[in-house]
């Protein structure tokens, strides 16, 4: 979806919002225009790397990716206006949450940055969930401090600031230490009435790691916490040859308050208000709730986080979703090649994806197990993906894409069954967006008979977290006196935005519920494969 602009000599930057996103494996730039569509955008691909045991994104990579993402947006703009694009109404920038990224007293990063997808926390996550009697996942970045404080690490005692990869670039365009409350929330928990970290759990900390007499406290190394909203400071001249080293970027541009990629998708949404939720299904997958009151106990897992503008949320998240899929699709693509017949990756995406449609509704028999990293929610610090069959399984093309599909998203309904079943939580429809839900109908389909509950897809939904991000830069500037995030989002954006809605079909609601007792059946070949294949 884009503007319609007729004029051709470049658009009023006083109109103009940026948003980009850092994804697992693109960063996305999206201009949008008074109304909120988008007028150009700009990607950069980018991939994760396995260093010394952890999965990471090195400093080089963050900016050059930043920077050829921005130029090929602002080149796109020159040619679709003939004009540089020199300068915009706001800025706003989110990324994939959690993570652990310390900084030394002279601005360095002291360990390479530690992404959400590492699964080495697993100690400091049980202890410091039992010790605040609330749930604290691997993912979360106090996670990563505690164990790194359980391992001894040097650096620990040097840490001056800690922060996630939307707060550091944030911080490095503007110089200021800030998180909108969403992304803080998956760093540490977030108190409900006051909309800060909570204090309670902050003493019970220090009191642990008091013995190592730290140089510092929590509250003097964590980002200050933000509301959506909020201005959060504005582009420095240093920021603006960050962002653009071609000089044309005007510096003083608002910024607003940094975002994680679950708020942005909730945002892109518009499931910010209780009783709404959606799924983010691509590289991981996760499904947001907001909720209308607390959970009964703690579970594991589940996580408790909150909106951009600080309702509580119940998050389901599974590390891996779509990375073993697109692997077989890409050996699609390369046997098209070998035998000289190459098809496009997105045709066969999209012709692998309708043939699933033909297949058996439990899969005929087959099984997979899509785990490239380890999967808290089963409980694997490591994952192997893994194909099997029985000698009677019907073993045929639609069977085996259904079954990857079906694989996809299985974690995440073991983790959705302790909302359904277990707090009796109601919600009348999901919307999705992500690489999951691109082939018109499928993945839907999938998902709708994976949860038994029906799935919209929105036409704005493949705008993505970078649009989520300019929304809500949008809402800092136009929101009216006092007026709320949802009530601003349903006012001003999704006015009768069109879309589609497919409901379970209850043979396909069956048939998964015979491949997910296949699947929870064969957990142990799964768990087998990790201690045997090292």
């Amino acid at each position: 979806m884009e503007g319609n602009h007729k004029s051709q000599k470049g658009y009023d930057g006083e109109k103009m919002i940026l948003g980009i996103e850092f994804g697992s494996t693109r960063i996305k730039a999206v201009l949008i225009d008074q109304n909120n569509a988008p007028i150009v955008s700009g990607s950069h691909e980018w991939e994760n790397q396995y260093v010394n045991d952890f999965w990471t994104y090195s400093i080089e990579n963050i900016w050059a990716g930043l920077q050829d993402c921005y130029s090929k947006l602002a080149d796109a703009y020159n040619q679709k206006f003939q004009s540089p694009l020199t300068t915009v109404s706001a800025i706003g920038f989110s990324a994939m949450m959690h993570g652990y990224m310390p900084f030394g007293k002279d601005g360095d990063l002291l360990v390479p940055f530690r992404t959400w997808r590492n699964t080495t926390t697993g100690q400091a996550a049980e202890q410091l969930t039992e010790l605040f009697q609330f749930n604290i996942p691997q993912r979360w970045s106090i996670a990563h401090l505690y164990q790194a404080i359980l391992n001894g690490e040097p650096h620990v005692s040097r840490i001056r600031y800690l922060t996630t990869l939307a707060g550091y670039v944030h911080w490095q365009l503007t110089g200021k230490k800030v998180l909108g409350i969403g992304d803080a929330s998956g760093m540490f928990p977030i108190d409900g009435s006051s909309h800060n970290y909570d204090r309670r759990m902050m003493e019970l900390f220090h009191s642990k790691v008091a013995e190592h007499n730290f140089p510092w406290k929590l509250e003097d190394i964590l980002p200050e916490v933000i509301m959506a909203g909020e201005p959060a400071g504005f582009l420095s001249e240093e920021g603006a040859r960050l962002l653009d080293p071609s000089g044309q970027l005007q510096a003083g541009i608002p910024l607003c308050p940094p975002e994680g990629d679950a708020g942005t998708g909730m945002v892109a949404t518009n499931s910010v208000a209780e009783q709404t939720g959606n799924i983010s299904a691509g590289t991981s997958i996760f499904a947001m709730i907001v909720l209308e009151k607390p959970f009964s106990k703690v579970y594991p897992e589940i996580d408790m986080v909150t909106t951009p503008a600080g309702k509580p949320v119940a998050m389901v998240h599974a590390n891996n979703c779509t990375s073993d899929l697109n692997a077989w699709v890409e050996l699609f693509h390369e046997f098209s090649c070998t035998v000289g017949q190459e098809v496009s990756q997105p045709e066969i995406f999209e012709k692998l994806f309708q043939k699933a449609l033909e297949g058996d509704v439990d899969g005929g028999g087959l099984l997979s197990y899509n785990y490239l990293s380890g999967e808290p929610i089963t409980h694997l610090k490591e994952g192997r993906p893994l194909f099997v069959r029985m000698p009677d399984s019907q073993f045929s093309l639609a069977n085996f894409m259904r079954m990857h599909l079906y694989s996809a998203v299985a974690t995440l309904r073991i983790g959705m069954d302790i909302l359904f079943i277990d707090e009796q939580v109601r919600i009348s429809q999901l919307l999705g967006h992500g690489g999951f839900f691109k082939t018109k109908s499928v993945g839907q389909s999938m998902m709708a008979a994976a949860l038994n509950i029906p799935i919209s897809v929105m036409d704005t939904a493949g705008e993505g977290g970078a649009w989520g991000i300019a929304l809500l830069a949008a809402y800092m500037l136009n929101k009216g006196s006092n007026e709320s995030l949802e009530s601003y989002l349903s006012r001003k954006v999704f006015t009768g935005t069109p879309g589609s809605t497919i409901y379970p079909d209850q043979q396909d609601v069956r048939g998964f519920g015979v491949f997910l007792d296949r699947y929870k059946a064969g957990l142990n070949i799964e768990k087998t494969a990790v201690q045997s294949l090292k």
